[in-house]
């Protein structure tokens, strides 16, 4: 299959949380993951913009009656950076999770400028 988008991890937050779940799980992120790389348009039961978010998305993972999420967005058009997961326990996403995506995007930002600028 040919990847038409670019996934990438910033820092270690997507990786901690992948390593803390059991093998059927990473194997259901791994398959929604070359979904997003390689679905020219991903269905919204995979990835969802985030309402009130300023361009943060979560890619959703269920399996049996458990539900993931794992914030991401999108970086010049291709990129998505995969940012921190977690196990959704309630109806809405948890607003400090929110939170934390947005802060983790805001930092990426930033290292992203500062490297710009040889800083």
């Amino acid at each position: 299959m040919k990847k038409i988008r670019k996934v990438i991890a910033y820092q270690n937050h997507f990786e901690d949380f992948l390593k803390a779940q059991p093998s059927k799980v990473q194997n259901k992120v791994f398959k929604i993951i070359e979904a997003i790389e390689t679905l020219e348009r991903v269905p919204s039961n995979y990835l969802k913009a985030i309402k009130g978010s300023d361009g943060l998305y979560e890619a959703r993972i269920k399996l049996a009656t458990n539900i993931w999420r794992v914030f991401c967005f999108f970086d010049e058009g291709q990129l998505i950076i995969l940012l921190n997961g977690f196990t959704k326990k309630t109806q809405k996403t948890p607003k400090t999770e929110i939170e934390k995506a947005g802060r983790l995007m805001t930092e990426y930002y930033n290292d992203k400028n500062n490297s710009k600028n040889g800083h």
